[in-house]
């Protein structure tokens, strides 16, 4: 037996929706119940900056025929899982420079280890949801939820075909509403969706399909639209304190929680428009897509981190960090987060670079990405002016002879690999059998392009 319901269950059974009290769960919610399902709805408290009081969600569900409705709260679990992000550089999607700092996936693995921990303790062991079967959450949600509750079974009304017969798209599920004496009160049609959480906000979708739409139809929700003249920005200063691989003072004010030390980070950053990014990207099914994203806190967050470890740790090190870090963050948008493979790398990661990273970056914000780092005080530091230092110093850790010495040892296969480089293109035909002028060759080889490429 499949865990996929292809069709409702019977009647009386026990279905757990993720709830967010927009159209689609409403009418998910109102059609099972009107069909004899029991639905406990279950709302995530993520600090959703496109929310009012989430506190007033579970009541809507209710209205619409939910046997059940709980508010979970989520947000200190989702800002410790950002923090570790950071930690690990679990970020694999970056464009130029621009990160996607992975905020959805975030959300989805903390969102559904909290609610299907919730239905487990109200013996519901049926999930829905509102993903569709072209996007990554239909994935996350799937693993995530089976990993807290092996006898997890799925019932996604967006896989049903009688459903999305009937009410597949906003006007049926409007009309449907209306039908039940439940009228939904639609806000202005946007040219994208949004999904939004504590650590970032994704756009996608319509207008944002096509790539002749660039990030500025956008209206930001966690910051401003930097690219606009009209939008005044002041330069700020920040500090950013760092103890054992954890941000813990902003401006000198210590934090003992995580959420509201993101939350702070959050509202400077988005002030200036920081950490915005436009994405193309390979869906878990490999197909491309395309999002605008925001992460101003955790963009912040990032960069005091990043600038403390290459100060602090080896190349070798930042190297795996790096290599580590991506792979990290691309098992993680595939809703990974908490499988083995990853659960190692994060391991390796938060044990063997984080705790090293201490000590406070200064940095001076303007707009959007223009910022600049302008003091940097690491605990531990492998950096020493002294060491490569241009002027005269008393302590030189090296002298011009040792550099000699270590000139001669390190370069022995300098000769080996112009032989070989000779005796490679000799054979290939792209030297005479006799040539040895191999800085001809490299001056003006194939690999030169010493003309543009034809226009045909």
């Amino acid at each position: 037996m499949g865990r996929i319901y292809r069709s409702l269950p019977p009647k009386g059974s026990k279905i757990g929706i993720a709830f967010s009290g927009g159209l689609d769960t409403r009418t998910a919610v109102a059609w099972m119940a009107f069909r004899g399902i029991d639905v406990y709805a279950y709302t995530a408290d993520l600090a959703q900056p496109d929310e009012g009081d989430t506190n007033e969600i579970p009541s809507i569900a209710t209205r619409h025929g939910a046997k059940q409705a709980r508010l979970v709260d989520c947000r200190e679990a989702l800002a410790r899982e950002g923090i570790v992000a950071i930690q690990c550089g679990a970020f694999h999607l970056s464009t130029a420079g621009r990160r996607y700092f992975n905020t959805t996936p975030l959300g989805r693995a903390v969102t559904t280890t909290a609610i299907v921990r919730a239905m487990r303790e109200d013996g519901v062991h049926v999930f829905s949801d509102g993903s569709t079967h072209k996007g990554n959450d239909i994935q996350r949600f799937f693993r995530y939820g089976v990993l807290v509750d092996p006898d997890l079974r799925i019932y996604k009304p967006w896989l049903d075909e009688k459903f999305v017969g009937e009410l597949g798209g906003r006007a049926e599920m409007s009309a449907y509403l209306q039908s039940l004496g439940l009228p939904y009160s639609t806000s202005a049609e946007k040219a994208y969706s949004t999904d939004s959480n504590l650590l970032g906000a994704t756009h996608e979708a319509k207008a944002l399909e096509h790539l002749d739409h660039g990030m500025t139809i956008v209206e930001p929700l966690m910051g401003v639209p930097f690219w606009r003249d009209d939008v005044k920005i002041e330069r700020e200063r920040v500090t950013l304190t760092y103890d054992r691989g954890y941000p813990v003072a902003i401006d000198g004010k210590r934090f003992e929680a995580f959420f509201p030390l993101v939350a702070a980070a959050n509202a400077i950053g988005g002030r200036h428009g920081l950490g915005m990014s436009d994405q193309i990207e390979n869906r878990v099914i490999e197909a491309k897509s395309r999002g605008v994203y925001e992460a101003p806190g955790m963009a912040l967050l990032h960069v005091g981190y990043e600038r403390l470890l290459s100060a602090i740790h080896n190349e070798n090190s930042t190297e795996m960090y790096a290599m580590l870090g991506r792979r990290l963050g691309r098992l993680l948008y595939e809703g990974r987060w908490f499988d083995p493979e990853a659960m190692m790398l994060k391991d390796a990661l938060t044990r063997w670079i984080a705790p090293a990273v201490a000590g406070s970056v200064t940095i001076e914000l303007r707009r959007g990405e223009d910022y600049t780092i302008v003091d940097t005080k690491p605990v531990h530091s492998a950096y020493a002016p002294e060491k490569l230092s241009m002027e005269r110093v008393e302590a030189a850790p090296f002298t011009p002879d040792d550099r000699v010495g270590a000139l001669e040892v390190q370069n022995l296969s300098v000769l080996d690999n112009r032989e070989h480089l000779l005796h490679h293109l000799r054979s290939i035909g792209a030297l005479p059998a006799n040539a040895d002028d191999l800085g001809g060759f490299l001056a003006h080889g194939p690999s030169a392009f010493p003309t543009l490429p034809s226009k045909e």
